[in-house]
């Protein structure tokens, strides 16, 4: 024999199963409109009512807005369209009280907001309405309407409706935090999008003037003897320095690289450390750098884009040369590991302290101060053949023993079976 004492309990166990259910749906769902619905079912559910609704608050109004109804769709339209104001309304004075209202009968009591009925076609004769609180702001009124069987509300149906109407206003919260990051993300997006398009107009257009200047300043070197000749030197020195800035520029888009970009093919490792030499060659011998290099026989051979992996290696290498001295040794070799390739770059200049071994690696860093530095550049060489050893499924890391003792840059490619 199953008494009321058991039913009873066996109810509240049910619903706080419910509601264990509730929770686990809600915190995985953080598409508002399909939130909204969930809750309006699960409370018309919990409380065994007929319907049930959800209003949030308009700060800046300061009015309420029927978000979602649980019954027909006709209604709920009609419903959104009305504005309900926080003086002489149920929800309203559930916000303003900031605690719960219990009506069992809506003809009696004024603040019943007659235009919701009579708009909508729903006639309200019983309600309980608990506000949906964030922290300590009430954000809403999540609202229980008409009891089925024309009973009254209880103590438990306030008690199961205020769990639920706390964990619907923290999902709620976090489902707007989400759609205001998605709009902060797409506007990112769009920012990211106009700033490669400023750089690729600018650099573009920065190159027919810069090719005139380093014309002139040739014809002016081969032509001018003397402080003349000096002064072309001078010219032809910063505008080759800007001529470096706008290839820094152009190349930025290589910090997002991926392996789709990348056009790949079987090519020796040989090739490659070869290409970045003849790159480098003339920059070194203008610092009267020393270069010893040592490349692998060519059956030693990567599956990369040769071009970029040449741009990855060159930039190092400029790196090497424009922070050693001048007269000092760089090292360009190789070491096998397994099944990868270690080419190294290492260098007698400025060194890197140990706790900026990575960070040498993001983009616009470099390790001399902006205000007091003594070498040029935006700092994007370095970050840009990350990018391009990521994307043909290798690693690049640095070791320096300090400061001003030199460093060893270690590209880091698979080799090709």
């Amino acid at each position: 024999m199953v008494t009321n004492a058991n039913f009873s309990t066996q109810a509240h166990l049910d619903k706080f199963n419910r509601l264990v259910e509730v929770s686990l749906t809600i915190n995985s769902t953080l598409q508002l409109e399909p939130l909204l619905r969930f809750i309006m079912d699960t409370a018309a559910e919990i409380a065994e009512a007929e319907a049930a609704s959800i209003l949030l608050m308009d700060e800046d109004k300061k009015e309420l807005h029927f978000m979602a109804f649980t019954t027909d769709s006709s209604i709920e339209t009609s419903l959104k369209k009305i504005p309900v104001p926080l003086n002489n309304s149920v929800a309203g004075s559930v916000v303003q009280e900031n605690k719960a209202i219990i009506i069992n009968d809506a003809s009696t009591d004024a603040r019943v907001y007659k235009q919701a009925d009579s708009s909508s076609g729903f006639h309200t004769e019983s309600l309980i309405a608990i506000p949906m609180r964030n922290r300590d702001r009430v954000m809403g009124v999540l609202e229980a309407v008409n009891k089925k069987n024309k009973e009254s509300w209880t103590s438990d149906d306030q008690h199961f409706l205020e769990i639920l109407a706390s964990m619907a206003g923290i999902a709620i919260e976090n489902a707007a935090l989400v759609r205001k990051l998605r709009q902060a993300y797409d506007d990112l997006s769009h920012i990211d999008k106009l700033k490669n398009s400023f750089i690729a107009i600018a650099s573009h257009e920065l190159r027919t003037p810069l090719g005139v200047i380093l014309g002139y300043a040739t014809f002016l070197q081969e032509e001018s003897q003397g402080d003349a000749s000096d002064h072309a030197s001078a010219v032809m020195n910063s505008a080759l320095k800007m001529r470096q800035i706008i290839e820094d520029m152009t190349n930025l888009r290589f910090l997002k690289i991926g392996e789709a970009e990348l056009n790949t093919t079987d090519v020796p490792v040989s090739a490659i450390m070869m290409a970045s030499l003849n790159d480098i060659k003339s920059m070194a011998d203008a610092h009267n750098n020393r270069l010893h290099f040592v490349v692998p026989p060519e059956d030693v051979r990567v599956n990369g884009d040769k071009e970029k992996l040449t741009m990855a290696l060159s930039n190092v290498l400029n790196n090497a040369v424009k922070y050693s001295p001048e007269n000092s040794l760089i090292e360009f070799t190789y070491e096998l590991h397994d099944q990868e390739i270690w080419i190294q770059v290492k260098d007698q200049g400025v060194g890197i302290p140990s706790d900026k071994l990575k960070i040498i690696f993001h983009e616009f860093y470099q390790v001399e101060d902006h205000m007091t530095r003594r070498h040029g550049g935006m700092g994007l060489g370095l970050a840009i053949s990350n990018a391009i050893a990521e994307a043909s499924n290798g690693r690049m890391w640095a070791d320096s023993p300090g400061e001003n003792q030199g460093t060893t840059i270690t590209l880091c490619l698979p080799i090709a079976t």
